[in-house]
């Protein structure tokens, strides 16, 4: 990486870095961040600091007294008449996607499950930036609002929530049972809603007081990663099953495949976004009624919808009550709320609050009773109107920017709802490589075959999240993307064209 990148990259995780934290703390912080994250490898040139001022506009001073520190913490070495370098004992890398499990395990000494869970890990040390998908802006959160109702809880000294709450606080359960009755028009009980720590307990609660060891699951193909590796880990059996313009298609799974889990997302599929059609809604709950299979509907963004009819739930269309409800607060508030919850069928509320308790132990309470709150005083609508205009714009002018610059060469799908665009490839190209090549220039984005359960086989894309990128920053990120892929197709020595469905 040649000076000019790399001051190139140190102003974007700068400009990342809040501005309460000082000129210094920001550039030290974006810094370290380049270093333990690899995007300055061991051995890599740093800018001058004459140039690096310049970039930044700020004082070479400051940039000097920063070089310093790091210095002296070990992440970088000085070579006297050559310059500033990263330290050569930092020579990490990140977890290769083709790490065998069986290697990690005689390295680690972990079990063969924690092997596999480290190797095959989806999740990303980036969360901001363009184009991490699924990260919402946090920037617009009225914190200020919400600082005042958690105070509030505590200065009350309401000491029943300093317990753990046998199945979540009542009072945001009784809100959520009305929400969702306007919203997505689920008649519910409040008895039935279980709060829980992020949508990942919530599958995981699912896998374990519904199925066994080596129980199959049907997953939609491609499908969320996450899920996969919780479903995973859980020792299922998991079988992809195709995903088309209609959703999944359970005419397509394995015959005589008989799950006792199916996964799917009809509100807006992910990553396609693509719409579970009424046909393809009824055929999968006749086909799980016929195997005695439970659905677990991921419904993690149907708040953020940028057209005027919603889509209603495959919960309320199953008078079976084979359905359960996932839904999420990451996406809608913030990442480190750690809030979701599920919805049950009636037979299922007492055992899943008692797993639930057995398991993991309830908590949260003081952000239950505030998020209660903020529900019932019309914060949170309020929130929402206001954030799904913001990322309505920047949505449009992401599609803008790319087909300006890419227009041949991709096709885009969904975009009806949620944080991301998904984009196919019409040629032939890595997606892999294509994000590692990126990675090195600052952005971030996840290639589409990560999300097939078997990558090799999965079609070549891009996941690109907009909603924490400024509309301003937006051109300038897709030029960058697009001149990284303009630089993959001349490296590959040929191109074939792919089909754009």
């Amino acid at each position: 990486m040649d000076d000019r990148l790399a001051a190139e990259l140190i102003r974007r995780l700068f400009e990342l870095e809040p501005r309460s934290h000082g000129v210094q703390r920001r550039l030290y912080l974006a810094l370290r961040h380049a270093v333990l994250r690899v995007e300055l490898p061991g051995g890599a040139a740093l800018p001058a600091s004459r140039m690096l001022s310049a970039e930044l506009g700020i004082g070479r001073s400051t940039v000097v007294r920063v070089y310093e520190q790091l210095l002296a913490e070990g992440y970088l070495r000085s070579a006297t008449g050559s310059g500033t370098f990263v330290s050569d004992s930092l020579r990490m890398r990140r977890p290769s996607a083709g790490r065998s499990t069986a290697s990690m395990h005689a390295r680690t000494g972990l079990s063969t499950r924690g092997s596999r869970i480290a190797a095959q890990a989806g999740s990303s040390p980036f969360q901001a930036g363009a184009f991490v998908p699924g990260v919402p802006d946090v920037s617009h959160f009225p914190f200020a609002i919400w600082r005042r109702l958690v105070a509030r809880q505590i200065r009350h000294e309401r000491r029943q929530l300093a317990h753990y709450g046998f199945g979540g606080y009542g009072p945001l359960r009784q809100a959520l049972a009305e929400y969702l009755r306007v919203t997505r028009m689920m008649s519910v009980r409040p008895q039935q809603i279980l709060i829980l720590n992020g949508a990942h307990q919530a599958i995981d609660l699912c896998a374990r007081m519904l199925c066994d060891e080596g129980d199959s699951v049907w997953m939609e193909d491609p499908g969320y990663w996450g899920a996969r590796s919780v479903l995973d880990a859980c020792g299922l059996s998991i079988d992809p099953v195709a995903v088309d313009e209609q959703g999944m298609d359970a005419s397509a799974a394995l015959e005589p495949s008989a799950p006792r889990l199916i996964f799917v997302s009809p509100s807006s599929q992910y990553p396609t976004g693509v719409v579970m059609s009424l046909e393809r809604r009824l055929h999968l709950l006749e086909r799980a009624r016929a195997a005695g299979a439970w659905i677990i509907e991921d419904d993690y963004d149907n708040e953020l919808r940028y057209h005027p009819h919603a889509v209603g739930s495959l919960f309320g269309l199953d008078p079976g009550q084979k359905v359960i409800y996932v839904r999420t607060f990451s996406k809608v508030m913030f990442p480190g709320l750690r809030l979701a919850y599920l919805v049950v069928p009636e037979r299922l509320v007492d055992p899943f609050a008692r797993g639930n308790a057995e398991l993991y132990r309830e908590g949260r309470m003081i952000e239950q009773a505030a998020m209660a709150e903020f529900i019932d005083a019309g914060h949170f609508t309020r929130h929402l109107r206001r954030m799904r205009g913001l990322y309505q714009e920047r949505r449009d002018r992401l599609s803008e920017a790319i087909e300006s610059r890419l227009g041949g060469l991709v096709v885009t799908h969904g975009g009806q709802a949620g944080l991301h665009l998904l984009y196919r490839f019409t040629r032939e190209l890595d997606d892999a490589a294509l994000a590692d090549r990126t990675l090195r220039e600052g952005i971030v984005f996840r290639p589409l075959t990560l999300y097939y359960r078997d990558p090799a086989r999965g079609a070549p894309g891009m996941n690109l999240g907009f909603a924490a990128v400024p509309v301003e920053r937006m051109a300038p990120a897709v030029d960058v993307l697009a001149g990284a892929i303009e630089a993959e197709l001349q490296r590959a020595p040929r191109h074939r064209t792919r089909s754009g469905g």
